[in-house]
């Protein structure tokens, strides 16, 4: 008999030390991945740093070429200015041109009426010389009076026709001048005009680049945001992550300090499942579900806050069965306090807490046995 009792002490013992040895070993593997989930956050934290400076400075390279381009609008828009005001000079050049020309056609005009007059005045003169005139105004002449006023009017003649070739040789030399003046205005407003229109293409295509630019550079500055959010997000992810596997670790801590603390079963020959003699009060068998302070109001029926203790051994209980207040120990769970109620917690019924909902939905549903303590 005392052999039969060494026995299934050993293997108690053995299944002991196996559990806490899972539960350290859990433990052990929470720990590293969070420290593996704590080095994926810093390098995704320096990524999002990373693209932060490269948005802030394609940002400013996007603000530069604007710039560039507002200025590039400016000088485009005085060029187009210049241009303009070179038409209106070509127009009134072209308008002086024409009136030039018109007042060419009336010298011209004057020029080949002198001529006419010219001709038919040398055309006199080869018939009557000079002196021929005189003897003739002499002779012809009926008073010394009369001779005086031919004379006069032969003189006047005369000189008219000096006068006929002088303003001819004038006009002559204005039509030079003026043609010569109309070729100079047209050379330099086309010379003008050229200048004009090359620099505007230039500026074309210098507008046309930086615009290009800008699309480019917007482009880049919108796939760096695409990249800074998804690392972002990815960042987000671990911090949860980081926070599932906290919320874990600190459930393993709690079980693992639980299974040092929990009361020592001393195996019977009738039952081995009941806690140590030390450890008495009544037993029964109750169905247990879980419950984390996510899902419930963080104030208890007893007054206890969850949501500050989320590790607190504490039992939901229906309290004509088991009173509130009462130290209870639960099979799977430890010892605990019944400070809970809940609508659906009816008879032998029981819902422990736990951290979280993911430990709520690892607990499930079982049936074990339960001893409220003295």
């Amino acid at each position: 008999m005392h052999l039969m009792r060494r026995r299934i002490i050993l293997v108690v013992l053995t299944a002991l030390l196996s559990t806490s040895g899972a539960i350290v070993a859990n433990a052990e593997t929470s720990k590293q991945a969070l420290n593996n989930a704590k080095q994926e956050l810093q390098e995704k934290q320096r990524l999002v740093e990373k693209k932060q400076q490269e948005q802030q400075s394609v940002q400013q390279e996007i603000e530069t070429i604007q710039q560039q381009l507002q200025s590039l609008h400016s000088s485009i828009t005085k060029n187009q200015a210049d241009m303009a005001a070179t038409k209106e000079k070509i127009a009134a050049v072209q308008a002086l041109i024409e009136k030039k020309k018109e007042e060419i056609v009336v010298l011209e005009d004057k020029i080949l009426s002198r001529k006419d007059i010219m001709k038919k005045r040398a055309v006199a003169l080869q018939q009557n010389d000079s002196v021929n005139i005189i003897i003739n105004l002499f002779f012809e002449s009926d008073s010394i009076a009369d001779f005086i006023q031919r004379a006069s009017a032969a003189s006047a003649l005369l000189d008219a026709d000096k006068d006929i070739l002088t303003a001819q040789k004038a006009d002559l030399k204005q039509i030079e001048a003026d043609k010569q003046e109309i070729d100079k205005q047209e050379q330099i407003l086309e010379k003008e005009q050229n200048a004009l229109a090359a620099q505007q293409q230039e500026l074309n295509q210098n507008q046309q680049k930086r615009q290009q630019m800008l699309t480019s550079t917007q482009k880049k500055y919108e796939k760096i945001s695409k990249e800074m959010e998804l690392a972002k997000q990815e960042k987000a992810g671990i911090e949860s992550q980081m926070k599932d596997i906290e919320a874990q670790l600190k459930e393993e801590q709690a079980a693992a300090k639980a299974q040092q603390t929990e009361p020592t079963r001393t195996p019977t020959a009738n039952n081995a499942d009941r806690p140590s003699a030390a450890v008495s009060g009544e037993e029964m068998y109750v169905t247990a579900t879980a419950y984390s302070p996510e899902e419930s109001h963080h104030i208890t029926a007893a007054g206890y806050n969850i949501r500050k203790n989320p590790n607190m051994k504490l039992i939901a209980v229906d309290p004509r069965v088991i009173p509130l207040g009462k130290k209870v120990w639960v099979e799977g769970y430890g010892v605990a306090v019944a400070g809970d109620t809940g609508g659906a917690i009816k008879g032998h019924k029981i819902d422990v807490l736990v951290p979280t909902k993911k430990a709520a939905y690892r607990w499930g549903r079982k049936t074990v046995k339960i001893v409220v303590l003295n």
